[in-house]
């Protein structure tokens, strides 16, 4: 095996996703999910874990150290996304979208960074295209977003020295069952499959990655 990656947001379709091709790739993985992670062959399993709160994460690391023993590897992928525009939307949406996409991966990575550090591990953030320029709609996603983007580029400047690596990757529209539900007419040909930006998380967590931190990278497929 090649160690022990820990992925958040386990339970979705894009985590499903990467734990599959992590496990293809003889890596041990944990899955973290507020859901129950039910994904076949993990190492270790934890469900019902609120990413949002600082103590369900410190147990979680626990688990993590005491039945595995170390940790190689993070993918911040748990989030949430929605659509309205600043003037008709609500405070409250920014606030939920801030919780779900800038504060899991920042309780996630610090709860984590212990055991990382004594393994010169790497991570992994799922930020969006959209952090760099908002659309229409997008006000509160976007800024979520980019709160992703600068928490990546903080966390690569402050470990970097450690031998600690952290990247973002910037996916357009991932082609998930949601996505095609919401957007029936879309050519779906043109979206980014969930397997191929599991297979950019992969080479980031890999040792060919060693000279790569700090970088924000597009997975825009076609769109």
């Amino acid at each position: 095996m090649k160690g022990v990656v820990a992925v958040t947001g386990a339970a979705g379709a894009l985590g499903r996703a990467v734990v599959e091709h992590l496990r293809a790739a003889q890596w041990s993985v944990v899955g973290i999910d507020l859901a129950d992670v039910a994904t076949p062959g993990l190492a270790l399993a934890l469900g019902g874990v609120d990413l949002s709160d600082e103590t369900a994460m410190a147990d979680a690391a626990a688990r993590i150290e005491s039945e595995l023993g170390r940790l190689d590897g993070l993918v911040n992928i748990a989030g949430g996304f929605a659509w309205e525009t600043v003037a008709d939307g609500s405070v409250e949406t920014w606030d939920r979208l801030y919780a779900m996409n800038v504060r899991t991966a920042l309780i996630a990575s610090r709860s984590l960074l212990p055991l990382l550090r004594a393994n010169k591990g790497a991570i992994v953030n799922i930020g969006a295209a959209a952090s760099v320029k908002a659309a229409a709609g997008m006000g509160a996603y976007a800024a979520s977003k980019s709160g992703v983007a600068r928490l990546t580029e903080a966390l690569a400047e402050e470990h970097k020295d450690e031998g600690v690596r952290v990247n973002a990757l910037l996916p357009s529209i991932i082609d998930t069952p949601a996505n095609r539900r919401d957007m029936p007419d879309a050519d779906f040909a043109r979206w980014v499959a969930p397997e191929e930006l599991a297979a950019v998380a992969a080479f980031l967590l890999s040792s060919e990655a060693r000279a790569i931190t700090g970088a924000l990278i597009p997975v825009t497929g076609r769109v």
